[in-house]
């Protein structure tokens, strides 16, 4: 049970000969000295095997042009996009601060989409001038996207337009994560997509492609297939039609991962992507439709174990029931176990295999009774002091945490084992994704919000300095079109 935990971690995970979990040769214990907690850690290593998986498989499988989008929404900052920019993925954004994180960060335009349910006027006009695809999302949206193409400039050049299809299918998950039902909030519905297809074609509009996200955080890839045959299936009347056929078809991302040691084994990145990709080249061949891009949009899948959350352990308290291991972070840095239920796990950061004396609730210090990171988990004999560190802990705990009772944004770390440079190297990284500098070389560690102060500004692009306001804001952004100086050129 406690081997399978561990194999939650990041893959570069080891307990070390003095009995602490490091990952990529890094002390948590050290890191956590350092930095305080709550603390997170991201491996890069974890986040190129799983890339690995994705592009081995549609080159395997998929016999006409790919690409991969990674979905900002499950983690983005500074140093997130200088690794999409670095590995020549897309980036999926969504608003006008996602789209000035990414030029801050030298994010190509040509790999930059937008997506959003109700995207604003500022959000339009930014896309417009910044991103190489704007997902429409409804009829209205594509009328106002018209507009403002009409109103540019002569010679502007102007994203491609997907249409967000939706299918009126679910995968097994969540109902908060479900997004393709006949009554869910996203999306157009397929006679609503065929008449924007209509629309764009009298009017011009650069329309390149279909799109369409069952949800997130399933298992069994097979509702996918049902919702690729839809999808051509409407490809194929818009062609009988117009003439028009989908250059790009992305079936959105969503994969689940194992959070808890009881989801092992989970079925692989490359079983899912396979299926997606054999169903759409055959389902082609079947309509006589030219093989279009296949663009995948992972995120959870890419990223959530990459992440370990470290927390101290405050108290331990007994009731009745139970024995409550209290922490000092919980809902307003991970609160989907209280949206969604998600059941974690955990380990010591000290002798970690230890034998378990009984089952423990861990619970984090904020004024909610749903502020229970984990229920009935066994756990070792833990005194107050310790650390404890939570895997799969990468996507969506920072994305959607909060300052809920004035608590500050958690310290981020992100980094790749290299060979240690000086004397102080052993406590920490050589190399790392830095978030105020080029990708990737800075000495030391630089940290999303700044450990040594560890104000909660979300995008570290420019303030120098602590802040004593507990909501901050990013910078009002300057031009959307403005030159950026490029990323360093560093290890891959």
């Amino acid at each position: 049970m406690l081997e399978d935990r561990l194999a939650l971690f990041p893959v570069t995970t080891a307990v070390q000969e003095d009995g602490q979990i490091a990952v990529a040769g890094l002390s948590l214990q050290a890191l956590a000295e350092t930095h305080g907690t709550p603390l997170y850690i991201f491996d890069a290593a974890t986040l190129k095997t799983h890339l690995a998986s994705y592009r081995q498989t549609l080159a395997a499988h998929y016999p006409g042009p790919s690409a991969i989008t990674y979905a900002g929404k499950a983690f983005l900052c500074l140093a997130m996009a200088q690794w999409v920019e670095h590995q020549g993925l897309w980036l999926d954004c969504t608003g006008t601060s996602e789209l000035y994180l990414a030029e801050q960060a030298a994010l190509a335009r040509r790999r930059t989409l937008v997506h959003g349910v109700n995207k604003s006027p500022a959000d339009l006009q930014a896309a417009l001038q910044r991103a190489a695809v704007i997902v429409v999302d409804n009829l209205l949206e594509l009328e106002r996207l018209a507009a403002l193409v009409a109103s540019a400039a002569p010679g502007s050049s102007l994203p491609a337009l997907w249409l967000r299809l939706r299918p009126g299918l679910a995968v097994d998950t969540h109902a908060y994560a479900q997004t393709a039902r006949s009554d869910s909030k996203f999306g157009l519905s397929p006679d609503e997509t065929l008449q924007a297809v209509r629309f764009c074609l009298a009017q011009a509009l650069p329309l390149e492609g279909l799109h369409f996200h069952l949800g997130s955080q399933y298992r069994d890839p097979a509702p996918l297939a049902t919702a690729l045959q839809v999808t051509l299936d409407l490809a194929a009347a818009c062609q009988d039609e117009t003439g028009w056929h989908p250059a790009v078809l992305s079936p959105g991302g969503g994969w689940g991962v194992p959070y808890h040691e009881d989801d092992l084994p989970q079925p692989s990145i490359a079983a899912y992507v396979a299926l997606v990709a054999q169903t759409l080249a055959q389902g082609c061949q079947q309509r006589n439709l030219p093989l279009p891009r296949l663009q995948l949009e992972p995120g959870r899948s890419l990223v959530a174990q990459a992440g370990v959350a470290v927390y101290r352990l405050g108290a331990v308290k007994h009731t009745p029931q139970r024995r409550w291991l209290l922490l000092d972070g919980g809902i307003a840095d991970n609160p989907r176990p209280a949206l969604y239920h998600t059941r974690y796990t955990a380990l010591p950061v000290q002798d970690p295999l230890r034998p378990p004396s009984g089952p423990a609730w861990l619970a984090g210090p904020y004024c909610q009774s749903g502020d229970v990171l984990i229920e009935d988990l066994p756990m070792p004999q833990v005194q107050p002091g310790e650390l404890i560190a939570l895997p799969v802990s990468g996507a969506y705990h920072l994305a959607l945490g909060s300052n809920y009772n004035g608590a500050l944004r958690p310290a981020v770390l992100c980094w790749q084992a290299a060979a240690p440079t000086s004397s102080s190297a052993a406590k920490q990284p050589a190399t790392c994704w830095p978030a105020t500098s080029a990708f990737p070389k800075c000495n030391g560690i630089n940290s999303l919000h700044r450990a040594a102060v560890r104000y909660n500004h979300p995008y570290d692009v420019s303030i120098p300095s602590f802040a004593p306001l507990l909501y901050h804001h990013p910078p009002a952004p300057r031009a959307v079109g403005g030159q950026c100086p490029g990323p360093a050129p560093g290890p891959g």
